[in-house]
């Protein structure tokens, strides 16, 4: 079996975008307001140089609000895809959640287990890519990811992202502590040779059924 790295997307691989209605950072929801984190694809191109699968795990709520369409969430993720190609990475998969309990859309207001903090999306991720979730790490920034990674088994690694810092109230304590996914990965130490070493899987005993394969080109699937 092998051993992941569960990436939270916004704030941790491109940057957060500053909402003028809310006053707060949040997801892109343009394709042109994404950018990709200063190091952060070179971080994950390490990662899958260790030896780790590159999933990334994210909360997409803004369909859910009446914010944007999911064609348009699904946009904003291709392009993030994209930049990190242009730099040499992929992403061997992808769970999108677009529920919110609080949401305005019918079809997608309604609490989900793939919604982190519910470990849903790592669980899924890793059924069905065969991977050991005691050797894997969830990266994220807010308090949400790393009660995720916790609750699915993983270690966890924590991102100070400036623009998320009001979804961090330290409830959960991560493995290690960065300002950057750059810099969370120089402290993991991790050599391009390193041997993974992966024990049986342990899911908890919950499975939770893909939604919807929305990109079959991308890997990505959303609930």
């Amino acid at each position: 079996m092998r051993a992941a790295a569960f990436l939270d997307r916004d704030g941790v691989l491109n940057d957060l975008v500053l909402d003028p209605a809310s006053g707060v950072s949040e997801s892109p929801l343009k394709v042109e307001d994404v950018r990709l984190m200063p190091g952060a694809a070179a971080a994950a191109g390490s990662l899958a140089q260790a030896g780790y699968v590159l999933v990334c795990v994210s909360n997409q709520p803004a369909a859910a609000k009446g914010k944007v369409s999911v064609a348009q969430l699904l946009a904003v993720h291709e392009r993030v895809t994209e930049l990190l190609a242009n730099e040499g990475v992929t992403l061997e998969a992808s769970r999108l959640c677009l529920h919110h309990a609080d949401g305005v859309v019918p079809a997608l207001s309604m609490p989900c287990a793939w919604r982190k903090p519910a470990p849903g999306m790592l669980l899924d991720a890793a059924a069905a890519l065969g991977v050991d979730l005691r050797s894997s790490w969830m990266v994220g920034d807010t308090d949400a990811d790393i009660t995720a990674g916790r609750a699915a088994g993983c270690r966890t690694l924590l991102i100070r992202h400036p623009g998320s810092v009001h979804k961090r109230l330290h409830a959960v304590g991560p493995d290690v502590v960065a300002d950057s996914l750059n810099a969370g990965v120089k402290q993991l130490g991790l050599q391009p040779s390193e041997t993974l070493i992966v024990h049986g899987p342990r899911y908890g005993g919950f499975r939770q059924k893909v939604c919807h394969r929305a990109r079959p080109d991308l890997n990505t699937d959303i609930c």
